[in-house]
């Protein structure tokens, strides 16, 4: 006698990818833990709703390979089963559906078929939904903790100059019309809110000089053409450097400053400044 299916409310229309049957290490039984687990979207999208495929069907191979009998196993989630795989399933089985709701679905310990499912088996793993690995979260989560604690220490310490060349890079020419309070200020908040891109600015010599170079510009020492393609001295019109093409003109000038010319330049332009 043919097996009866009850089918539970549909929620989503399937995706319509064709899906092909990877190899998938898999975890012994013994070694298989027994707690609620997370699972979330990947990317960026996080939709209401998101369904993914929760059986085998001629549009959507969902098929497990067994190294040990070398055969393509069926997947199948059933509400009511202990086992993944529908040639284990015995009796009646009610098909469930595999729902993401605003990106993430939870999977309490009680559900291990489902657990199986999606941890070992799903060939979206990976693809289209990852599962939340705490003591790795752990483990990111110190880490930026970690950066924000050092970037906080280095922007309580830095000096205002230096202070100045970093926010100017977050928060552009108004940082000129800024007061020093203001510059330590939101130096912080931006060391905070993005540790990393603070420390590597606060560890880039470019940063300090491209700012210096902004500097002189507002100061009206130097003056960059309206092409953006040449410096010179303000006084004279004399040509200081050509910006090389397809390179941002402070960028350039602040590499200027490096050279045996470009030294003498500066210590000009920093006489001028004092």
């Amino acid at each position: 006698m043919a097996k009866k299916i009850k089918n539970e409310e549909v929620v989503l229309e399937e995706p319509k990818q064709v899906m092909q049957p990877k190899k998938e290490k898999i975890t012994s039984k013994d070694s298989w833990e027994v707690k609620d687990r997370t699972y979330i979207l990947t990317g960026d999208k996080t939709p209401l709703t998101y369904k993914i495929p929760s059986r085998h069907t001629s549009r959507h191979a969902l098929l497990w390979y067994d190294p040990k009998t070398r055969e393509q196993r069926e997947i199948r989630y059933a509400t009511n089963q202990n086992s993944p795989f529908k040639d284990e399933q015995k009796g009646e089985a009610t098909l469930g559906h595999i729902v993401f709701r605003d990106g993430a679905l939870l999977v309490k310990k009680e559900q291990e078929a489902l657990q199986k499912i999606l941890s070992l088996y799903h060939p979206l793993k990976g693809q289209r939904y990852r599962e939340v690995d705490e003591v790795v979260q752990a483990q990111d989560d110190l880490i930026d903790l970690e950066l924000e604690i050092d970037a906080l220490n280095m922007a309580r310490t830095i000096d205002i100059d230096q202070a100045e060349a970093i926010l100017r890079v977050e928060a552009g020419s108004k940082v000129s019309e800024m007061s020093s309070k203001e510059i330590k200020r939101d130096l912080l908040i931006f060391a905070k809110k993005n540790a990393k891109l603070f420390l590597d600015l606060a560890n880039d010599e470019n940063v300090q000089l491209r700012n210096f170079a902004i500097k002189a510009t507002e100061a009206g020492i130097i003056k960059l053409s309206s092409d953006q393609r040449t410096f010179m001295w303000a006084s004279n019109q004399k040509k200081l450097m050509t910006v090389p093409f397809d390179e941002h003109p402070y960028s350039a000038m602040a590499q200027f400053f490096k050279t045996d010319e470009g030294l003498d330049v500066f210590k000009s332009i920093e006489k001028k400044l004092s």
